[in-house]
Protein backbone atom coordinates (compact mmCIF):
# COMPACT_ATOMS: atom_id res chain seq x y z
CA UNK A 1 0.00 0.00 0.00
CA UNK A 2 0.86 3.74 -0.74
CA UNK A 3 1.03 6.18 2.36
CA UNK A 4 0.39 9.76 2.54
CA UNK A 5 0.90 11.83 5.68
CA UNK A 6 -0.19 15.87 5.70
CA UNK A 7 2.26 18.30 6.55
CA UNK A 8 1.57 22.03 6.57
CA UNK A 9 4.88 23.87 5.28
CA UNK A 10 4.71 28.01 6.07
CA UNK A 11 7.57 31.09 6.37
CA UNK A 12 10.33 30.66 8.55
CA UNK A 13 9.50 26.82 9.35
CA UNK A 14 11.35 25.41 11.75
CA UNK A 15 11.23 21.51 13.06
CA UNK A 16 11.50 23.19 17.14
CA UNK A 17 8.61 24.88 16.69
CA UNK A 18 6.51 21.93 18.09
CA UNK A 19 6.27 18.26 18.24
CA UNK A 20 4.15 17.43 15.78
CA UNK A 21 6.41 18.04 12.19
CA UNK A 22 9.05 15.60 14.04
CA UNK A 23 5.91 13.12 15.08
CA UNK A 24 4.85 12.97 11.40
CA UNK A 25 8.78 12.51 9.88
CA UNK A 26 9.15 9.48 12.79
CA UNK A 27 5.69 8.21 11.56
CA UNK A 28 6.81 8.11 7.91
CA UNK A 29 10.15 6.27 8.65
CA UNK A 30 8.21 3.77 10.85
CA UNK A 31 5.91 2.73 7.46
CA UNK A 32 9.18 2.70 5.55
CA UNK A 33 10.24 -0.09 7.47
CA UNK A 34 7.14 -2.02 6.71
CA UNK A 35 6.72 -4.92 4.29
CA UNK A 36 3.68 -3.98 3.46
CA UNK A 37 4.22 0.00 2.49
CA UNK A 38 5.52 0.35 -1.10
CA UNK A 39 5.92 4.04 -0.56
CA UNK A 40 5.53 7.28 1.68
CA UNK A 41 4.93 10.71 0.68
CA UNK A 42 4.24 14.15 2.52
CA UNK A 43 1.14 16.06 1.53
CA UNK A 44 1.92 19.79 1.39
CA UNK A 45 -1.11 22.06 2.85
CA UNK A 46 0.83 24.63 3.03
CA UNK A 47 2.42 27.69 1.23
CA UNK A 48 6.16 26.95 0.58
CA UNK A 49 6.06 23.23 -0.85
CA UNK A 50 9.02 22.59 1.23
CA UNK A 51 9.73 21.07 3.82
CA UNK A 52 11.87 22.82 7.49
CA UNK A 53 15.70 23.03 6.74
CA UNK A 54 16.72 20.46 9.30
CA UNK A 55 14.55 17.75 7.37
CA UNK A 56 16.32 16.31 4.36
CA UNK A 57 13.81 14.27 2.42
CA UNK A 58 15.67 13.23 -0.39
CA UNK A 59 17.93 11.31 2.36
CA UNK A 60 14.81 9.74 3.48
CA UNK A 61 13.55 8.78 0.09
CA UNK A 62 10.40 10.59 1.07
CA UNK A 63 8.44 12.99 -1.60
CA UNK A 64 6.86 16.18 -1.15
CA UNK A 65 3.73 16.52 -3.17
CA UNK A 66 0.16 19.03 -3.14
CA UNK A 67 -3.21 17.13 -2.44
CA UNK A 68 -3.43 17.57 -6.57
CA UNK A 69 -0.42 15.32 -7.21
CA UNK A 70 -0.71 13.05 -4.65
CA UNK A 71 -3.86 11.66 -5.59
CA UNK A 72 -3.11 9.14 -7.51
CA UNK A 73 -0.09 8.78 -5.82
CA UNK A 74 -1.84 7.23 -2.14
CA UNK A 75 -4.05 4.51 -1.16
CA UNK A 76 -4.39 5.44 2.74
CA UNK A 77 -4.38 9.23 3.41
CA UNK A 78 -3.37 10.35 6.91
CA UNK A 79 -4.32 13.73 8.00
CA UNK A 80 -1.49 15.21 10.75
CA UNK A 81 0.29 17.52 10.39
CA UNK A 82 -2.34 19.95 8.52
CA UNK A 83 -5.87 19.72 7.46
CA UNK A 84 -6.77 18.28 3.97
CA UNK A 85 -9.57 19.95 2.05
CA UNK A 86 -12.94 17.57 3.02
CA UNK A 87 -13.94 17.65 -0.27
CA UNK A 88 -10.40 15.96 -1.68
CA UNK A 89 -11.19 13.23 1.46
CA UNK A 90 -14.79 12.99 0.13
CA UNK A 91 -13.65 12.55 -3.64
CA UNK A 92 -10.61 10.35 -2.69
CA UNK A 93 -12.56 8.23 -0.46
CA UNK A 94 -15.22 7.60 -3.37
CA UNK A 95 -12.49 6.22 -5.17
CA UNK A 96 -11.55 3.45 -2.66
CA UNK A 97 -9.00 5.40 -0.74
CA UNK A 98 -8.64 4.81 3.40
CA UNK A 99 -8.73 7.86 5.31
CA UNK A 100 -7.65 8.48 8.91
CA UNK A 101 -6.73 11.49 11.36
CA UNK A 102 -4.46 10.72 13.31
CA UNK A 103 -4.94 13.25 16.84
CA UNK A 104 -1.88 14.24 18.43
CA UNK A 105 -3.33 17.36 19.82
CA UNK A 106 -5.32 17.25 22.72
CA UNK A 107 -8.70 16.95 21.42
CA UNK A 108 -11.43 18.68 24.10
CA UNK A 109 -9.44 21.26 24.87
CA UNK A 110 -8.64 21.99 20.21
CA UNK A 111 -12.96 21.42 20.83
CA UNK A 112 -13.34 24.19 23.38
CA UNK A 113 -10.83 26.85 23.70
CA UNK A 114 -10.89 28.44 20.26
CA UNK A 115 -14.69 28.88 21.12
CA UNK A 116 -14.17 30.36 24.38
CA UNK A 117 -11.32 32.47 24.03
CA UNK A 118 -11.84 33.61 20.45
CA UNK A 119 -8.87 31.96 19.25
CA UNK A 120 -8.47 31.23 15.85
CA UNK A 121 -8.77 27.85 14.72
CA UNK A 122 -9.42 25.84 11.41
CA UNK A 123 -12.52 23.19 11.64
CA UNK A 124 -13.13 21.00 9.67
CA UNK A 125 -15.81 18.41 8.99
CA UNK A 126 -16.01 16.04 11.39
CA UNK A 127 -17.07 12.73 9.52
CA UNK A 128 -14.18 13.28 6.44
CA UNK A 129 -12.56 9.60 7.46
CA UNK A 130 -13.00 6.23 7.87
CA UNK A 131 -10.92 5.84 11.30
CA UNK A 132 -9.02 8.33 14.68
CA UNK A 133 -6.26 7.46 15.56
CA UNK A 134 -5.06 8.85 19.12
CA UNK A 135 -2.32 8.63 21.10
CA UNK A 136 -2.65 7.16 25.06
CA UNK A 137 -1.98 10.57 26.44
CA UNK A 138 -6.11 10.86 25.33
CA UNK A 139 -7.43 7.56 26.10
CA UNK A 140 -10.25 8.93 28.18
CA UNK A 141 -11.27 11.36 25.51
CA UNK A 142 -11.58 8.50 23.27
CA UNK A 143 -15.99 8.10 23.17
CA UNK A 144 -16.18 11.83 22.79
CA UNK A 145 -14.04 11.34 19.72
CA UNK A 146 -15.53 8.48 18.55
CA UNK A 147 -19.29 10.41 18.49
CA UNK A 148 -17.60 13.61 16.94
CA UNK A 149 -15.94 11.94 13.93
CA UNK A 150 -18.74 8.93 13.75
CA UNK A 151 -16.03 6.18 13.23
CA UNK A 152 -13.64 4.08 15.00
CA UNK A 153 -11.26 5.25 17.20
CA UNK A 154 -7.97 3.65 17.90
CA UNK A 155 -4.99 3.88 20.78
CA UNK A 156 -1.63 4.17 18.61
CA UNK A 157 1.59 4.09 20.41
CA UNK A 158 3.34 7.05 21.34
CA UNK A 159 6.86 7.35 19.22
CA UNK A 160 9.81 9.04 19.27
CA UNK A 161 13.73 9.17 18.23
CA UNK A 162 16.30 10.97 19.05
CA UNK A 163 17.77 12.03 15.82
CA UNK A 164 16.83 15.49 15.66
CA UNK A 165 18.18 16.52 19.32
CA UNK A 166 21.73 14.78 17.68
CA UNK A 167 21.79 16.49 15.13
CA UNK A 168 20.95 19.99 16.84
CA UNK A 169 23.54 18.66 19.34
CA UNK A 170 26.28 18.55 16.40
CA UNK A 171 25.51 21.96 15.82
CA UNK A 172 26.01 23.60 19.03
CA UNK A 173 29.15 21.25 19.67
CA UNK A 174 30.57 23.12 16.55
CA UNK A 175 30.05 26.26 18.11
CA UNK A 176 32.11 25.03 21.07
CA UNK A 177 28.92 23.80 23.08
CA UNK A 178 27.96 20.69 24.69
CA UNK A 179 24.10 19.56 25.60
CA UNK A 180 23.45 17.63 29.03
CA UNK A 181 23.90 17.80 32.20
CA UNK A 182 26.90 15.94 32.65
CA UNK A 183 28.90 17.92 29.85
CA UNK A 184 27.24 20.98 31.44
CA UNK A 185 29.33 21.61 34.70
CA UNK A 186 32.86 21.34 35.40
CA UNK A 187 34.57 18.78 36.56
CA UNK A 188 34.64 19.97 40.12
CA UNK A 189 31.24 20.85 40.52
CA UNK A 190 29.49 17.57 38.59
CA UNK A 191 29.52 16.09 42.06
CA UNK A 192 28.14 18.85 44.39
CA UNK A 193 25.63 21.47 42.61
CA UNK A 194 24.05 22.63 45.73
CA UNK A 195 27.63 23.81 47.05
CA UNK A 196 27.86 26.07 43.30
CA UNK A 197 25.05 28.04 44.26
CA UNK A 198 21.79 25.87 42.68
CA UNK A 199 20.18 24.68 39.80
CA UNK A 200 19.46 26.84 37.14
CA UNK A 201 15.84 25.76 36.35
CA UNK A 202 14.10 26.76 32.74
CA UNK A 203 10.34 26.23 32.17
CA UNK A 204 9.86 25.68 28.29
CA UNK A 205 5.73 25.55 28.87
CA UNK A 206 4.42 27.39 25.32
CA UNK A 207 1.53 29.51 27.51
CA UNK A 208 -0.62 29.26 24.58
CA UNK A 209 -3.25 27.06 26.00
CA UNK A 210 -4.29 26.02 29.63
CA UNK A 211 -2.77 22.46 29.04
CA UNK A 212 1.04 23.33 29.44
CA UNK A 213 1.66 26.72 31.46
CA UNK A 214 4.45 28.19 33.44
CA UNK A 215 2.33 29.12 36.80
CA UNK A 216 2.49 25.32 38.34
CA UNK A 217 6.45 25.23 37.36
CA UNK A 218 6.96 29.25 38.81
CA UNK A 219 5.56 28.14 41.94
CA UNK A 220 7.44 25.43 42.33
CA UNK A 221 10.81 26.77 41.62
CA UNK A 222 9.76 29.54 44.29
CA UNK A 223 8.76 27.23 46.78
CA UNK A 224 11.93 25.34 46.84
CA UNK A 225 13.82 28.53 46.80
CA UNK A 226 12.00 29.31 50.01
CA UNK A 227 12.60 26.26 51.42
CA UNK A 228 16.74 26.19 50.36
CA UNK A 229 18.20 28.99 49.12
CA UNK A 230 21.29 27.41 47.44
CA UNK A 231 18.89 24.81 45.40
CA UNK A 232 17.60 27.43 42.86
CA UNK A 233 20.34 29.10 41.59
CA UNK A 234 18.10 30.91 38.10
CA UNK A 235 14.63 30.50 37.01
CA UNK A 236 14.37 31.49 33.07
CA UNK A 237 10.73 31.15 32.25
CA UNK A 238 10.05 30.88 28.15
CA UNK A 239 7.69 31.66 26.03
CA UNK A 240 6.67 34.24 28.43
CA UNK A 241 7.00 37.91 26.55
CA UNK A 242 3.53 37.61 25.22
CA UNK A 243 2.13 37.41 28.39
CA UNK A 244 4.72 40.41 30.15
CA UNK A 245 2.19 42.84 30.28
CA UNK A 246 -0.78 41.04 31.14
CA UNK A 247 -2.56 42.09 35.05
CA UNK A 248 -2.31 38.00 35.97
CA UNK A 249 1.16 36.91 34.70
CA UNK A 250 2.16 40.40 36.64
CA UNK A 251 0.73 39.30 39.81
CA UNK A 252 1.65 36.46 39.74
CA UNK A 253 5.20 36.81 38.82
CA UNK A 254 5.77 39.67 41.58
CA UNK A 255 4.52 37.53 44.27
CA UNK A 256 7.56 35.18 44.28
CA UNK A 257 10.51 35.68 45.92
CA UNK A 258 13.04 34.58 42.83
CA UNK A 259 11.49 37.89 41.15
CA UNK A 260 11.59 40.28 43.87
CA UNK A 261 15.35 38.89 44.35
CA UNK A 262 16.29 39.26 40.57
CA UNK A 263 17.18 35.45 39.97
CA UNK A 264 14.21 35.33 37.55
CA UNK A 265 14.71 36.27 33.78
CA UNK A 266 11.43 35.93 31.15
CA UNK A 267 12.12 34.67 27.44
CA UNK A 268 10.79 34.74 24.25
CA UNK A 269 10.67 30.82 22.36
CA UNK A 270 13.92 28.92 22.16
CA UNK A 271 14.80 25.57 21.08
CA UNK A 272 15.67 23.04 24.63
CA UNK A 273 18.84 21.82 23.40
CA UNK A 274 19.87 25.72 21.71
CA UNK A 275 19.08 27.34 25.65
CA UNK A 276 19.74 24.45 27.60
CA UNK A 277 23.77 24.57 26.71
CA UNK A 278 23.98 27.83 27.47
CA UNK A 279 21.45 28.93 30.86
CA UNK A 280 20.35 26.10 32.46
CA UNK A 281 21.28 23.01 33.79
CA UNK A 282 17.02 21.92 34.95
CA UNK A 283 13.79 21.28 33.80
CA UNK A 284 10.96 21.95 35.58
CA UNK A 285 7.67 21.46 33.54
CA UNK A 286 3.96 21.03 34.28
CA UNK A 287 0.51 19.73 31.96
CA UNK A 288 -2.93 19.15 32.10
CA UNK A 289 -4.22 16.41 30.27
CA UNK A 290 -1.36 15.92 28.11
CA UNK A 291 1.47 14.24 29.11
CA UNK A 292 3.61 12.84 26.30
CA UNK A 293 5.35 15.94 24.81
CA UNK A 294 8.66 15.62 23.02
CA UNK A 295 10.15 17.96 25.29
CA UNK A 296 10.56 15.40 27.92
CA UNK A 297 12.07 13.09 25.95
CA UNK A 298 15.12 16.11 24.38
CA UNK A 299 15.43 16.61 28.41
CA UNK A 300 15.91 13.46 29.50
CA UNK A 301 18.11 12.57 26.26
CA UNK A 302 20.42 14.95 27.94
CA UNK A 303 20.23 13.82 31.15
CA UNK A 304 18.82 16.93 32.53
CA UNK A 305 16.81 16.59 35.70
CA UNK A 306 13.57 16.41 34.36
CA UNK A 307 11.08 17.60 37.46
CA UNK A 308 7.48 16.70 35.76
CA UNK A 309 3.68 15.55 36.67
CA UNK A 310 3.26 13.46 33.42
CA UNK A 311 2.01 9.97 34.66
CA UNK A 312 3.02 8.30 31.64
CA UNK A 313 6.72 9.22 32.85
CA UNK A 314 6.45 8.48 36.15
CA UNK A 315 9.58 5.70 36.36
CA UNK A 316 11.53 8.59 35.18
CA UNK A 317 12.85 12.51 35.96
CA UNK A 318 11.72 13.31 39.19
CA UNK A 319 7.92 13.01 39.09
CA UNK A 320 5.21 15.19 41.32
CA UNK A 321 1.77 14.41 40.97
CA UNK A 322 -1.15 16.65 39.41
CA UNK A 323 -1.01 20.96 40.54
CA UNK A 324 1.04 19.66 43.96
CA UNK A 325 3.55 22.45 43.64
CA UNK A 326 4.83 21.58 46.67
CA UNK A 327 6.35 17.95 46.27
CA UNK A 328 7.24 19.52 43.20
CA UNK A 329 9.39 21.82 45.22
CA UNK A 330 10.67 19.03 47.27
CA UNK A 331 11.47 16.92 43.72
CA UNK A 332 13.66 19.68 42.86
CA UNK A 333 15.46 20.21 45.85
CA UNK A 334 15.94 16.58 45.73
CA UNK A 335 17.48 16.71 41.94
CA UNK A 336 19.59 19.61 43.22
CA UNK A 337 20.99 17.87 45.88
CA UNK A 338 21.24 14.11 44.42
CA UNK A 339 21.16 14.01 40.89
CA UNK A 340 24.52 14.27 39.97
CA UNK A 341 25.42 11.12 41.95
CA UNK A 342 22.61 9.52 40.88
CA UNK A 343 22.81 9.87 37.25
CA UNK A 344 23.79 6.27 36.21
CA UNK A 345 20.21 5.22 37.55
CA UNK A 346 18.93 8.39 36.12
CA UNK A 347 20.36 7.61 32.53
CA UNK A 348 18.81 3.69 33.04
CA UNK A 349 15.18 4.65 33.84
CA UNK A 350 15.53 6.88 30.74
CA UNK A 351 16.77 4.56 28.37
CA UNK A 352 13.72 2.44 29.32
CA UNK A 353 11.28 4.89 27.98
CA UNK A 354 13.55 5.28 24.75
CA UNK A 355 12.96 1.68 24.37
CA UNK A 356 9.43 1.74 24.55
CA UNK A 357 9.10 4.82 22.03
CA UNK A 358 11.51 3.76 19.36
CA UNK A 359 9.64 3.98 16.14
CA UNK A 360 11.58 1.17 14.81
CA UNK A 361 11.11 -1.42 17.56
CA UNK A 362 9.38 -4.32 17.10
CA UNK A 363 6.61 -3.86 19.11
CA UNK A 364 5.87 -0.72 17.79
CA UNK A 365 6.41 -0.89 13.94
CA UNK A 366 4.13 -4.29 14.80
CA UNK A 367 1.57 -2.12 16.14
CA UNK A 368 1.19 0.11 13.05
CA UNK A 369 1.42 -2.47 10.74
CA UNK A 370 -1.62 -4.38 11.97
CA UNK A 371 -3.42 -1.15 12.22
CA UNK A 372 -2.82 -0.59 8.45
CA UNK A 373 -3.94 -4.12 7.75
CA UNK A 374 -7.20 -3.56 9.58
CA UNK A 375 -8.45 -0.22 7.62
CA UNK A 376 -7.32 -1.56 4.48
CA UNK A 377 -9.02 -5.12 4.60
CA UNK A 378 -11.17 -6.16 1.83
CA UNK A 379 -9.28 -3.36 -0.50
CA UNK A 380 -7.63 -3.94 -3.69
CA UNK A 381 -4.45 -2.60 -1.98
CA UNK A 382 -4.71 -5.23 1.09
CA UNK A 383 -2.80 -7.93 -0.77
CA UNK A 384 0.89 -7.84 1.06
CA UNK A 385 2.35 -10.42 -1.18
CA UNK A 386 1.94 -6.88 -3.65
CA UNK A 387 3.66 -4.43 -1.72
CA UNK A 388 6.93 -6.22 -1.09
Amino acid sequence: MRIGISVLSHHGQNIWQNGLGQNVIFLAELFQRLPIVKSVLLIDVGDQGAMPPQVDLASRNIRLMSAHEAADEVDVIIEMGGALDPQWLDLMRARGKKVVFYCCGQPYVALAEPAIFGKPAYASRPDRCDEVWYLPKDVSLAPMMRLLHRCDTYEMPFIWHPQFVQRRMREVEALGLHYGYAMSRTKEDSTDTVAQGGLRVAIFEPNISVVKTSSIPMLVCDEAYRNDRTAVATMHVLNTLHLKDHPTMLHLANSLDLVREHRATFHGRHDVVGFMVQHADAIVSHQWQNEQNYSYLDALYGDYPLIHNSPWLKEAGYYYHGFDAREGASQLQRAAQQHATDLADYRARSQRVFDAVDPFSQRNLDAYAARLLHICRGTRFSDTASCR
